[in-house]
């Protein structure tokens, strides 16, 4: 009896491991020196058959760029040996590497801790949007996880606006925001924690809060690689130019409900050796805290930006903040 137990419980492992092996995406075609497979069917991808650091071949690299427009975040899993110098090897290898944040030090060079201690980011944003010259990409890898939770949940910016109707788009394409990182962080406080001190929390919104940045965006910018039209907000927003306070509010929850709608997201359940490569320009993304008090780490790179233009051609502009020392302004090219 023991071993038809032990057979029956072998050939069900084995049966899952086949179906699990027969409903995995199959690679997509056109790819010749990576793999791509599809994570959801409106953005994300696995990327295999990459060894990231400092020697990924030129051919792998520009499939990599190629699959990263197209699927907007891609996802290498089994990157056990990567460290934080492979981690910015293989990102200067993508673009031109930025300072870790405008007013958070980071390590001094390159990589900001994403450090649960230090708060979480349990918001819907896209990074760094304060300054005039908006981070093109992130990479992001785990360094310490907690045992259940602490996904991430990326939306597609582009096909957000494309979902719009005909008379919100002519709306959005006329409209600019100021953008701040000033934000009102007590209206993301925790209820649990109202009233207590986290001194450590406390700290680091200190950091973040000691220069202050202001930038007017356009709402719909014109994608620098793709041409498309794609949706700029998140929660760096403090309002839109010319309307009042409630009437900011109330179109900025209209316009969010169409970017995070579910079948516009990808979420992703980290494991010790992911990274993440994200395109800032066409993508939010939220960190969900759904891991009670267990320790979370990644470390995050970013390569520079250009500064957002509109459908008109107008470019973004500074109120208040100068980000040159944080990143120079990307040209195409790099």
């Amino acid at each position: 009896m023991t071993a038809q137990l032990d057979t029956l419980t072998s050939d069900s492992i084995a049966t899952s491991i086949a179906t699990s092996i027969a409903t995995q995406a199959a690679p997509l075609p056109g790819y010749d020196a990576i793999t791509v497979r599809k994570v959801g069917a409106h953005i994300g991808a696995q990327i295999g058959g990459v060894t990231i650091g400092a020697d990924v071949p030129a051919a792998q690299i520009a499939e990599i760029k190629r699959a990263f427009a197209a699927h907007q975040v891609v996802f290498f899993r089994d990157q056990h040996h990567v460290d934080d110098a492979d981690q910015r090897a293989f990102a200067a290898l993508l673009g031109t590497v930025t300072k870790p944040h405008p007013t958070v030090a980071g390590d001094g060079d390159a990589v900001l801790p994403i450090d649960s201690d230090h708060g979480k980011a349990n918001s819907w944003h896209t990074d760094v949007t304060f300054v005039d010259r908006i981070p093109s990409a992130s990479l992001l890898r785990a360094v310490e996880l907690p045992p259940y939770g602490g996904t991430t949940v990326w939306a597609n910016t582009t096909r957000a606006y494309q979902l719009l109707h005909p008379a919100l788009k002519a709306l959005t394409e006329k409209l600019w925001a100021v953008h701040s990182n000033l934000y009102d962080y007590a209206a993301e406080r925790d209820e649990k924690r109202i009233g207590g001190i986290d001194v450590k929390e406390i700290a680091y919104r200190e950091e973040f809060q000691h220069l202050e940045y202001e930038t007017e965006h356009p709402v719909v910018r014109i994608h620098p690689v793709t041409g498309e039209r794609t949706l700029l907000l998140g929660h760096f927003i403090r309002h839109f130019v010319g309307l009042s306070g409630e009437d900011s509010h109330d179109l900025f929850r209209l316009l969010q409900r169409h970017v995070v709608r579910l079948d516009n997201t990808v979420r992703w359940s980290w494991r010790l050796g992911d990274l993440a490569l994200w395109d800032n320009q066409a993508t939010q993304h939220y960190a969900v805290d759904d891991y009670d008090d267990q320790h979370r780490r990644l470390h995050r790179i970013t390569l520079a930006g250009d500064v957002p233009v509109s459908v008109d051609g107008v470019a973004s502009s500074v109120r208040k903040g100068d980000a040159s020392h944080y990143s120079p302004i990307a040209s195409l090219a790099s």
